[in-house]
């Protein structure tokens, strides 16, 4: 009596190729409103728009945030609040989080009794995208591998109006096929570029980091030099905008200066801190990167100033400072008085 035995094998061989076939499919499928909760942590300048653009998605998403009050406005949008990254973790798919220090993405993700990583479901996911150092990275994706979950950094660029506007470069290292997933969701907030393996995306937005900085000493320098020729500064930049000097830095910061505009799309402290990774990975590697130490130290000399919770763009009082100048215009006399 084979027959029975055959069937009952054939029948065995087709049950594992159905799981096998459905498992591929779960893998595969393309993360959507539908299909897909998110965690989001960190509700800063950049996260609070970022996240925002997943909430009018119609994705459903629950966050975290040191200070609460800054997490009020994904609040009024619909987000469920949730009291540690852990609680987050355990009902998301998909963990974003973008903080400010290294130290703090290492607490919020890899801490053992409240971090992420403990409350993550095997098949899940994290996407960091806080400017941080390239080992952590490499750190974080051998700890979700372990807990047979997927860990992307993905660090950004283009600044508080880039995270308003959903314009953000996005520098993504990891599984590509993970980065693939994921793309529904990083298309909300800009456009992804896969730059390699685990702690790519954050080598990608450091060398991203070097570029900006000589761009920022250029543009006040510039500004700073043009003021003092006599020239209209405004006009000047207008000139130079369409010119080889034009760029990305001038377009988001050039007349957020002229109006003595330095609130913060990026932080004075935090650029320090991408700086000083930088320099680290710098000295690691063996190279001499005149331009970003130099950036550096006056950056910092904003920081002795107490003004690093200021936008990048306050470069420029480092500038008036060392000139004894002012592009302040001066305060128009009362013609009654």
């Amino acid at each position: 009596m084979p027959l029975p035995s055959l069937q009952f094998h054939s029948t065995r061989i087709f049950s594992t190729l159905l799981r096998r076939s459905m498992a591929t499919i779960a893998t595969t499928d393309l993360f959507s409103p539908t299909n897909t909760h998110v965690g989001w942590i960190g509700t800063g300048v950049m996260g609070c728009s970022m996240c925002g653009h997943l909430l009018k998605a119609g994705y459903t998403v629950t966050i975290f945030n040191r200070t609460i009050a800054k997490a009020q406005p994904l609040l009024d949008l619909g987000a469920r609040l949730a009291d540690s990254p852990h609680a987050v973790a355990s009902q998301s798919d998909v963990v974003f989080s973008i903080v400010g220090y290294p130290s703090d993405v290492r607490h919020v993700l890899l801490d053992s009794t409240t971090g992420v990583l403990s409350g993550l479901r095997p098949g899940g996911f994290i996407v960091d995208m806080t400017t941080s150092e390239p080992s952590l990275a490499r750190e974080i994706s051998s700890a979700a591998s372990s807990k047979h979950c997927s860990a992307i950094d993905a660090p950004v660029s283009g600044g508080d109006r880039g995270a308003k506007y959903g314009t953000l470069a996005i520098f993504a290292g990891g599984e590509e096929s993970a980065v693939n997933k994921l793309n529904p969701l990083f298309t909300l907030m800009g456009k992804v570029n896969y730059m390699g393996s685990s702690g790519k995306g954050q080598f990608a937005k450091l060398a991203n980091q070097i570029t900006i900085a000589s761009t920022m000493v250029g543009l006040v320098e510039g500004m700073v030099y043009a003021h003092k020729a006599g020239l209209n500064v405004e006009l000047f930049l207008n000139a130079i905008s369409t010119g080889a000097a034009g760029s990305k830095s001038l377009d988001l910061y050039g007349s957020r200066i002229l109006q003595r505009d330095f609130e913060p799309g990026f932080y004075v402290n935090h650029f320090i801190k991408d700086l000083g990774i930088c320099l680290k990975e710098c000295q690691s590697m063996g190279l001499a990167l005149p331009g970003l130490a130099l950036a550096q130290q006056l950056y910092l000399s904003l920081k002795a100033h107490g003004e690093g919770n200021l936008g990048t763009q306050a470069l420029i009082l480092v500038l008036e400072r060392l000139n004894n100048v002012s592009l302040e215009p001066p305060v128009a006399s009362n013609p009654s008085s």
